[in-house]
């Protein structure tokens, strides 16, 4: 088994939080729009998952069997427990439920890609084959924001992202960041805005309780990398406008942040950064 799996999660995670300026997000310098957390939340939530990416890669390994979606729901009985602990270790602030999804399924299929020798995301579209279907259309009650959206507008959110094999940080993110340049601050800044060019975030839409809001923040995030990004004067002064935008309207990128901290997970897996 490969405990380096288990511990470039926790650095994906660490390495999200401490990145700033991050507009909507919980950095170093501010809370954003989350008074409930700050970047102590964040470190405390972050170790108190190393035991969930540690079952995630044992059930990875361990794994047999043909139908990977059986191996997916295993993994996700880990996760409720990760959110209890998550929870205590944060007197009950939410911040890595996203987290604990996503990054938890790459630590799982990476895990067994290293046993298997299969490709990435393959795996990952088998395990969470139908996820959409058993999740949200079949279920009548609705409870989370995703769940609420996809009632609403019939968008898919985490759930649609997984069970595509999340082609968001496949052929944008990933790629972006393995060929952006500059500081790993810069990098990763822009990385982040380019997730927002391409995703549709439910905890915006959530924030907002309008889909639309989804245009403007496209539309923003392309103009802050055409001013050429953080590594620009404007490109900075665009970000710190946006930030104040999402304070003033309390606004949060929490499903863009996921998008990227998976992303640092398979940059720091292949030696990206």
């Amino acid at each position: 088994m490969n405990n380096s799996i288990t511990k470039n999660a926790l650095r994906a995670l660490l390495y999200e939080v401490v990145t700033l300026p991050k507009p909507g997000l919980v950095d170093p310098m501010s809370s954003g729009p989350h008074p409930d957390m700050n970047i102590y939340t964040f470190i405390d939530s972050s170790l108190s998952l190393e035991k969930y990416f540690t079952d995630a890669v044992i059930i990875g390994h361990e794994f047999i069997g043909e139908d990977l979606t059986k191996m997916f729901f295993k993994l996700r009985k880990k996760g409720v427990t990760a959110e209890k602990e998550m929870f205590k270790a944060t007197c009950g602030a939410n911040t890595h439920k996203g987290a604990i999804f996503a990054l938890g399924i790459f630590a799982c299929a990476e895990s067994y890609c290293h046993k298997r020798q299969t490709e990435l995301f393959i795996t990952i579209a088998q395990m969470c084959k139908g996820l959409v279907e058993h999740d949200l259309v079949k279920n009548n009650q609705m409870r989370t924001a995703g769940e609420k959206e996809f009632q609403k507008y019939g968008a898919g959110g985490a759930r649609a992202q997984a069970e595509q094999a999340y082609p968001v940080v496949r052929e944008v993110a990933l790629p972006f960041l393995k060929n952006s340049t500059g500081s790993l601050q810069t990098r990763l800044l822009d990385t982040l805005m380019k997730i927002a060019t391409v995703t549709a975030d439910s905890n915006l839409i959530k924030r907002a309780g309008d889909y639309q809001v989804i245009t403007w923040l496209k539309e923003r995030a392309n103009k802050y990398l055409k001013l050429g990004g953080y590594a620009t004067i404007e490109g900075q002064k665009e970000l710190e406008q946006l930030n104040n935008e999402c304070l003033e309207k309390n606004y949060s990128l929490g499903g863009c942040a996921d998008l990227l901290v998976v992303t640092i997970f398979i940059a720091l897996e292949r030696g990206y950064i």
